[in-house]
């Protein structure tokens, strides 16, 4: 259904509003619907609801929607992540005028009597548009996941438990009924459901399978997120609690955050804290491929304690025809050790690493991401080769010009 011009236009008259007033429209919109459905809290990530993430990654996509609402194809690499994790979640076309019918609400007790009838008129037919793009791309993933033989929540038995850091640990996971799993992109997710006890609702978190596809098991690598208040509910319940012989549900690999096998330019996988586990599943992938790339893993963490597959990563891109690896700590408790860079990764050390051309996926902490992705962008790397993956919601990442 396509959208009228009087609605066109009033729409992108509230982009003001919007913009002054998104966060607080959002932070009401979850508020009152999980008041009034609280069996919602079975799907969304209360730690991010409780930080405010949440609330400020809808606030941004609904002000991009609004800007763009005359041409929203251009909104559509931002509405594909976020499609996969709605799948990955199990959110399901009824759900949709549920959140419709609260976020206009939200926007009438934000907005006052500025919220006159005909922008509320014109946001619900505006919501119902981007509603059904949103289902229709998400009916097809439901569909690929089912032909995959996987319908929602799978039973996966823990078949292995490994210890890779101070903070990280390894679950290897099998079907329960035995049957194959489902192969995936390198550097997709799963979505694995737990009731942690004494809780009263389900929890839900992605996880990147951390090793190549089209083996007998899933891999995922799970940092104890213990760091910030509230801690991590479910990693610390995994770490803790969860082992081998022990039964988890997952819904069947997502993510548009992938390594295209297709290309050929150089290729940089560069990776923060626990943004390594995808970057492990697409170096693992290359080598398998015997890959001819120029290929470059770089990867930061705070100090030797917490560097999770420190071996095992440059192990591997030893076994490339052009293969490098190079690794650095903020704090390294051994100054002399084999590490490349003290510190943080600076732009002149991606500068000796990188060229134009190189094709770079990232990987890791909003901190990070903004920094490396400012860096490459000042070293001319273009836009369409520059790909990054938040863990969480998916919050604006400001660029700067790219140096002349």
């Amino acid at each position: 259904m396509a959208l009228s011009q009087k609605t066109i236009d009033i729409i992108k008259s509230t982009v003001p509003v919007l913009e002054e007033h998104g966060v607080t429209i959002t932070s009401v919109f979850y508020k009152n619907m999980f008041n009034n459905h609280p069996e919602l809290l079975n799907i969304f990530n209360h730690a991010n609801q409780s930080r405010g993430r949440q609330q400020t990654a809808l606030a941004n996509m609904v002000l991009a929607a609004a800007k763009n609402i005359d041409q929203l194809e251009s909104v559509l690499p931002a509405v594909m992540p976020v499609a996969h994790k709605h799948r990955g979640l199990g959110v399901k076309p009824e759900h949709y005028p549920i959140v419709g019918k609260h976020l206009l609400e939200a926007i009438k007790e934000v907005l006052g009597d500025a919220a006159t009838d005909e922008i509320i008129n014109a946001w619900a037919e505006a919501y119902g548009v981007i509603a059904q793009v949103f289902i229709d791309i998400e009916a097809n993933m439901y569909k690929e996941a089912e032909e995959g033989g996987w319908e929602d929540f799978k039973e996966l038995e823990v078949v292995d438990k490994v210890k890779e850091s101070d903070v990280i640990t390894s679950f290897y996971l099998k079907a329960k009924d035995g049957k194959p799993l489902p192969t995936y992109k390198a550097g997709q997710y799963i979505s694995v459901r737990v009731r942690v006890p004494g809780e009263q609702f389900t929890s839900i978190r992605h996880y990147s399978l951390s090793c190549a596809p089209g083996k007998e098991y899933y891999r995922i690598s799970v940092k104890r997120e213990a760091d910030f208040e509230p801690v991590g509910k479910v990693s610390n319940y995994l770490h803790d609690h969860v082992n081998v012989g022990d039964t988890l549900e997952a819904s069947a690999p997502a993510g548009d955050f992938v390594l295209n096998m297709k290309e050929t330019a150089p290729v940089a996988l560069i990776s923060g804290g626990v943004g390594l586990t995808p970057m492990m599943s697409m170096l693992e992938t290359l080598v398998e491929n015997n890959s001819d790339r120029e290929v470059t893993y770089i990867h930061s963490a705070r100090h030797e304690g917490v560097h999770a597959f420190s071996e095992e990563a440059c192990e591997l891109a030893g076994k490339l025809k052009h293969g490098s690896c190079y690794y650095g700590y903020q704090s390294p408790a051994n100054k002399d050790g084999g590490h490349h860079f003290t510190g943080y990764i600076t732009k002149e050390f991606l500068a000796d690493k990188i060229t134009k051309d190189t094709i770079c996926y990232v990987c890791g902490p909003e901190p990070f991401l903004k920094s490396v992705v400012n860096m490459l962008v000042q070293l001319g790397v273009s836009d369409e080769n520059i790909r990054y993956e938040f863990f969480g919601p998916a919050l604006a990442l400001e660029k700067v010009e790219a140096a002349v």
